[in-house]
């Protein structure tokens, strides 16, 4: 395997070989979509397997939380954080993937962190948000039902606006702001019905649509800088996080739930367990790859096209808000206005 790929990646890498060809060819007319189009092919497949991932890993953990009754989300998360350097370990060290943009695939691997101290010193703002991303965004998904749980975290475009404002001083056009607010209006109605208010679950999972946006304008700040691609990146925040989120998992006492939880061992949940490590991965990939091709509003659009099959799948295997609507109204907006932003952003509104 390591023979071959040193040829040829099994795997796309965030990058070209050298940060001039991933300029020249991102500019090539014939990597558009279409003519006039703001979005590249390759954007667009990195948008449309965030979305398959994202809609899988949501359904996962709330089976692990909700379903088996898994104690603790932070030591999902401690779980998908091992996982995902394991896998990159391995594969870096059979030459399938490289860390750094311009790194060749037959570099030696001398140097057991693969990334230097000073690397990841620039990564660790990056690192920080996503822990706190994380840590969020699983916890979100316990407090509350996934159709309302779907409808809350699409209003985290507007704060992924007002964040990439403040940090990069990104500016839109009025038809995205103005679809943007559809989306928000959108889920306002879609909540103003909901007899289910949990004032904790509702907190939580804003605190996640705050510490997403937050999130994602860090990466398109600081990530584009660092030298790494997508996989480095990955590496640094796993590095950089996990020995901080196992010490608080054992501060917290999660670590003793977890051994003594009952269906540790069942094969129902080590299958659910598994492919919740193993999208995670995959997830963490695609975000770092469609917010560098993309933008970190495109990022968060992305998660709010996905919500229609989230809610479907929800509602069918979990249960949710009974027929309202209001809430279907809502939902239509909000579909409505991430369609209209995919559009402005195809044309290059």
């Amino acid at each position: 395997m390591a023979s071959d790929s040193s040829k040829t990646p099994i795997l796309p890498l965030s990058s070209s070989s050298s940060k001039d060809e991933e300029k020249e060819r991102l500019l090539k007319g014939d990597e558009r979509l279409f003519k006039g189009s703001a979005m590249t092919k390759r954007g667009a497949n990195a948008a449309i397997s965030y979305m398959t991932c994202a809609v899988l890993l949501i359904l996962f953990n709330k089976a692990a939380l909700s379903s088996y009754h898994f104690p603790s989300a932070n030591v999902i998360t401690l779980f998908q954080m091992i996982s995902s350097c394991s896998f990159l370990y391995v594969l870096r060290r059979w030459k399938v993937i490289t860390f750094t943009i311009g790194e060749s695939l037959t570099t030696s691997d001398s140097n057991s962190s693969f990334v230097s101290l000073k690397t990841m010193i620039h990564t660790l703002p990056v690192a920080v948000t996503y822990l706190l991303y994380m840590l969020a965004t699983v916890e979100s998904v316990r407090g509350v039902n996934v159709p309302m749980y779907t409808t809350l975290r699409r209003t985290t475009v507007a704060f992924t606006m007002i964040v990439e404002y403040v940090l990069t001083g990104q500016k839109y056009t009025p038809p995205v702001v103005g679809s943007v607010g559809l989306i928000v209006l959108g889920a306002f109605i879609a909540g103003a019905r909901d007899l289910s208010f949990d004032f904790y679950g509702y907190g939580v999972v804003f605190l996640a649509n705050i510490a997403t946006a937050v999130y994602l304008a860090t990466i398109a700040r600081i990530g584009k800088s660092s030298g790494l691609n997508s996989f480095g990146l990955m590496w640094c925040n796993g590095i950089l996080c996990g020995p901080f989120l196992l010490f608080w998992t054992f501060l917290r006492g999660d670590l003793g739930m977890t051994i003594n939880f009952p269906s540790l061992f069942s094969p129902g949940f080590m299958v659910v367990l598994l492919f919740s490590c193993i999208l995670a991965f995959f997830l963490n990939y695609s975000i770092f790859l469609n917010t560098t091709l993309n933008s970190a509003l495109t990022q968060t659009i992305c998660g709010n096209l996905k919500d229609l099959f989230t809610i479907g799948l929800g509602w069918m295997l979990f249960g949710g808000l009974p027929f309202d609507f209001l809430n279907v109204v809502g939902q239509f907006l909000g579909f409505l206005g991430s369609g209209l932003y995919a559009y402005y952003k195809l044309v290059g509104k």
